[in-house]
């Protein structure tokens, strides 16, 4: 193609995400929102239920409270561990998915991956058999986490791109209390025959029930369809979501000022290398540290509250009744801070969320009260979830569009790497040094995060992706 052609195909693919950017936000840009944090709201389901059924396994005799080496396969830190050995390998090696075939489609499939996944899982009898299918379980979460952010990321008009995440963050972690409450109702009993945890992971499974009317209501990505050449299908796209927010605006819509440079030519082809060149080898290491350090904060609270009620001295129904108090404040952290996640820089909020996880870990690690070790577990909870909001949004938007899901695939992949070891690590500074020792490792890796994004992480409030794509 001649160089005025190019021009002219680059040219109307930064004014369609200039007209995706300028739209305002109406009933029907927050149900396109609502629709995808409703598909990721079942992958937290299942991610999170092996926080809650982990009292069930060792019940049942699978599993052991502590691993008998650190690699052993019969504690429970093995089954946290399949968990995230799946996230990994979804993200990591699956991550391309969602750059090659789209993000509506793989949004789709992974959910359905996973659903399968889970049902399998239940009936099994065999230790081996239940981390087999974990980890097969985990790998569509990971490639469904991975779509559901950059569909957001480049769905979402720039000046509600943090509110928008903070939203997706409520409703995804609406299903941690509900698998707390289902697990506190289930774990202790059997109902026909069948031990309570499986009953758990079961229920977690009708997300496939609402897959295609999820599909049919979402459009696909105008700048990913940009990102493959297809301008003529990604004018379609965003005309079809200008009239319809038109109608709800009961107003002409605004026109548009074309503010925002294109991105490389859409004819170019997906190089997973440019994360690793200038300006982006910066963010990708960047990203990598965190993700390693902040996986230790976030899953090593998240994922053994029953355990670490537990080794306080409370005893298992009701640790299990305690996880569920703090379960339910799960959605809170992302409610309050939705007001204000545009408002101030997501970098900073990352890192005064990682200081106080830090600070609130080490004052529960002090108690024997159960009111205080409720209260500090929600301020916990609270505190990771507002930085769950803000490194979900930032990672997002440091990326082109057509590498966008690989580069979070490949950077996430290293929290679930962490997490691998991070539940292994957890289960022996436990057994070893107490919950004193666990919340001391905590905040070590909270100070990591402090560092890596306080002094290396660039701004992005309120600019346009291709702005932030630019470095």
């Amino acid at each position: 193609m001649n160089p005025s052609g190019q021009t002219a195909i680059r040219r109307k693919a930064a004014l369609i995400s200039a007209r995706l950017d300028r739209l305002p936000t109406t009933r029907y840009i927050w149900k396109i929102l609502l629709l995808l944090s409703l598909g990721g709201c079942f992958e937290f389901y299942d991610l999170f239920l092996m926080t809650y059924i982990g009292p069930g396994l060792v019940r049942s005799g699978l599993f052991s409270g502590v691993s008998v080496s650190f690699f052993g396969l019969t504690g429970l830190a093995s089954f946290v561990s399949a968990t995230f050995a799946g996230l990994f390998i979804g993200t990591l090696v699956f991550g391309f998915a969602a750059d090659t075939f789209g993000r509506r489609t793989i949004f789709t499939y992974s959910l359905l991956w996973y659903t399968v996944g889970s049902i399998v899982m239940a009936f099994q009898t065999t230790t081996s058999g239940i981390l087999i299918w974990r980890l097969i379980t985990g790998i569509g979460i990971g490639v469904e986490l991975v779509t559901i952010d950059t569909y957001i990321a480049e769905l979402m008009p720039k000046e509600v791109r943090g509110r928008a995440f903070a939203i997706n963050q409520v409703v995804q972690f609406t299903a941690i209390p509900l698998v707390a409450v289902v697990s506190w109702l289930f774990v202790p009993r059997s109902y026909f025959g069948l031990d309570g945890w499986r009953w758990v992971v079961l229920l977690g499974s009708v997300g496939a029930i609402f897959v295609w009317f999820i599909r049919r209501s979402i459009p696909e990505s105008p700048r990913w369809l940009i990102a493959r050449g297809h301008i003529s299908e990604a004018e379609r796209a965003v005309a079809d979501m200008e009239e319809r927010v038109a109608a709800d605006w009961g107003a002409e819509l605004s026109s548009v000022g074309l503010e925002i440079p294109a991105e490389e030519s859409p004819s170019a082809r997906v190089r997973f290398v440019q994360i690793l060149q200038p300006p982006y080898r910066s963010r990708t290491l960047m990203l990598m540290v965190f993700q390693l350090a902040q996986t230790i904060g976030y899953y090593g609270f998240a994922s053994w509250v029953p355990t670490l009620l537990i080794a306080a001295g409370i005893r298992t129904t009701a640790s299990l009744q305690y996880s569920f108090i703090i379960a339910i404040f799960a959605p809170i952290g992302p409610l309050l801070i939705q007001g204000i996640a545009d408002r101030f820089e997501r970098k900073w909020q990352i890192v005064w969320s990682a200081a106080c996880i830090g600070g609130f870990g080490l004052l529960f690690a002090r108690q024997k009260d159960p009111g205080w070790l409720i209260l500090l577990g929600v301020m916990l909870t609270c505190s990771n979830n507002w930085m769950s909001v803000a490194f979900h949004a930032y990672q997002a938007e440091l990326f082109p569009t057509r590498v966008r899901a690989q580069a979070v695939g490949f950077v996430y992949s290293w929290s679930r790497f962490s997490a691998i070891f991070t539940s292994l690590m957890i289960g022996f500074f436990l057994q070893h040094f107490g919950v004193g020792g666990v919340f001391a490792f905590i905040a070590a890796s909270m100070a990591v995060v402090v560092l890596a994004i306080g002094v290396f992480g660039p701004r992005t409030r309120g600019l346009a992706l291709e702005l932030i794509s630019h470095g």
